[in-house]
């Protein structure tokens, strides 16, 4: 089979790509040279990435005891990270399409590691958010370049495997870094906590750098940035993606306010569990990496409106559960509310794709941006909650953000009749 060759740079395109006559050697498939450094390599890049970026998540009881903060205060910790994350995933997936995506992933990778070794030195409260802002800003860059990276090197029928491969470790990694922190802060205090996941974080950039292949198939474009600005204009006018990001966003809204004022809740009566305890919970984790897996099964069974609504009542019913002062109730609860999150989660995101028709990348970076926005709004909105009402007020936002959700899909599934009604009135 010949080597395929670069298509040539369609009329409009958001990137120019530099013109060469080689052709380009073959996408690597399974059981190549490199296929498996490659995989191991982003499965550590995304191990290490969202070490760092939830690491404060499971210490913010321990932090707002260190610098007298209220649980609001104290989540800006995480929600400045998520919230740097979405305001520059799109100006990254920029600059990867000019400089490369492994030279983008790197620095990104080596900057971020570089803050996550300064954080635990943070003098006040004050500092605490402003490094992890930059640790947010910093961490952009993966999720900019991974995907486009692997859709260029890897071979079409393997990418599926690959782009799960390295979802798995960004969700084992959001995992395994709260429980490094939980655990290590009760030996020791939040701060060594935290230099225990940067120094995680960095064996996993130092494995990434040693196996990742250099990009074969890659080609630096000239940006146009007046068909950029045009492509992002155009999505935010298409009604059906600007529900899909609101879907994405309203979810991770209510998994990001659960997540960050679960600690504190735990930590207290009646259940008075120590940090390390509390750190481990989270390896309820593992029950989201199995329901993104399953997610395709169910739009299978169901639709993808069918899913959402499963999602959606999967959620609903673990926020009524987690009401309960029984742990084994509230265990089950995040059980339900995890599971549904990263089903809804993975069909939204699934839909941006098939949905947009030109600007696929900026389509995803723009779902991914909105995603982490919902993250860092839910963060602090869910701590608000908690403060002015307890965990009932969180259970509370959680189910405005679910009831969000149903009311777009149930528009969306009025707006799709109609459509059809009208296709079918114009063809008799």
């Amino acid at each position: 089979m010949p080597a395929s060759t670069k298509a040539s740079t369609p009329v409009g395109a958001v990137f120019t790509e530099t013109s060469s006559t080689e052709p380009l050697p073959e996408p690597i498939a399974p059981g190549r040279p490199g296929y498996r450094r490659m995989n191991l390599a982003l499965f550590a890049a995304g191990m290490a990435a969202f070490a760092l970026l939830y690491s404060t998540q499971a210490l913010l009881p321990a932090i707002s005891t260190a610098f007298g903060a209220s649980a609001s205060a104290a989540s800006w910790t995480v929600s400045a990270a998520t919230g740097a994350l979405a305001l520059f995933v799109l100006p990254m997936s920029v600059l990867s399409e000019r400089f490369g995506r492994r030279t983008l992933m790197t620095v990104s990778l080596t900057v971020a590691v570089v803050l996550g070794l300064l954080v635990p030195f943070a003098p006040n409260l004050e500092w605490l958010v402003a490094l992890r802002a930059m640790q947010g800003a910093a961490l952009a860059g993966l999720p900019a370049s991974a995907m486009a990276y692997l859709a260029e090197e890897v071979r079409p029928k393997a990418l599926v495997a690959a782009i799960g491969l390295f979802v798995a470790g960004n969700s084992i990694g959001g995992m395994s870094g709260r429980i490094v922190t939980g655990w290590a802060a009760q030996l020791w205090g939040w701060r060594a906590g935290l230099a225990a996941v940067g120094l995680l974080a960095l064996v996993g950039v130092l494995v990434f750098r040693v196996l990742l292949p250099k990009a074969r198939r890659f080609t630096p474009g000239t940006l146009n940035p007046k068909v950029l600005a045009a492509t992002v204009r155009g999505h935010l006018a298409d009604p059906l993606l600007l529900r899909l990001y609101a879907i994405g966003a309203l979810f991770m809204t209510v998994f990001g306010a659960v997540y960050t004022v679960i600690g504190y809740r735990l930590i207290g009566e009646p259940f008075n569990l120590p940090q390390g305890v509390i750190g481990s919970i989270f390896l309820v984790y593992l029950v989201g990496t199995i329901s993104s897996a399953t997610a395709g099964r169910l739009v299978g069974r169901l639709g993808r409106r069918g899913a959402l609504y499963a999602a959606v009542a999967t959620t609903a019913l673990g926020l009524g559960l987690s009401l309960s002062e029984s742990l084994t109730a509230v265990l089950a609860g995040l059980v339900l509310i995890t599971a549904g999150f990263f089903a809804g989660h993975a069909v939204a995101s699934a839909s941006v794709s098939r949905t947009a028709k030109t600007g696929r990348a900026q389509a995803s970076a723009l779902y991914q941006s909105v995603y982490y926005l919902g993250s860092s709004v839910g963060g602090t909105l869910g701590a608000i909650a908690f403060h002015s009402a307890g965990w009932a007020g969180t259970v509370g936002l959680g189910l405005l953000a679910v009831l969000g959700v149903v009311s777009i899909t149930l528009y969306g599934t009025k707006v799709a009749r109609q459509e059809r009604l009208a296709v079918a009135v114009a063809t008799r």
